[in-house]
C-alpha cells in the first residue's frame, strides 16, 4: 500500500485545527502535526508576499489524496490551497499498519 505526507498551509492555527479535525473525523488522514507560525515567501498577483502561516504535516494513503484534496478545498479560506504530496518510501512496519488501521480505507 503506498502512504503518503501530504502539506498544508493554513491562514491560522485555528483554521488549521479545524481542517485537521475535519480530514480526521472522516478519516481521510490517520495524524497531523501542526507547526506554527512558519513564515512563508511567495509570488501572488504579481509581486512578492510575505506572511506567517500555519503549516500541517499529514499522513495519508495514496489513495485517499483526490478525497483529501476535495475536502481541504471545500473549506479551506485560500483561493489557491497549498496541497503538496509526498511518498513514503520506508517507515516503521508497526506506524504504517496503524496508520492504515483507521483510514476510512480499512
Amino acid at each position: 500500500m503506498s502512504h503518503l505526507i501530504v502539506l498544508m498551509t493554513a491562514s491560522t492555527k485555528e483554521e488549521a485545527d479545524k481542517i485537521v479535525r475535519q480530514l480526521l473525523n472522516q478519516r481521510l488522514i490517520a495524524c497531523a502535526n501542526t507547526l506554527s507560525p512558519v513564515k512563508s515567501q511567495y509570488w501572488w498577483k504579481n509581486k512578492i508576499e510575505e506572511t506567517d502561516e500555519c503549516l500541517v504535516v499529514m499522513k495519508t494513503q495514496e489513495k485517499l489524496f483526490n478525497k483529501l484534496t476535495e475536502a481541504i478545498r471545500q473549506i479551506h479560506s485560500y483561493e489557491v490551497p497549498e496541497i503538496l504530496a509526498l511518498p513514503i518510501t520506508r517507515g516503521s512496519q508497526s506506524y504504517l499498519e496503524w496508520l492504515d488501521s483507521v483510514l476510512a480505507t480499512r
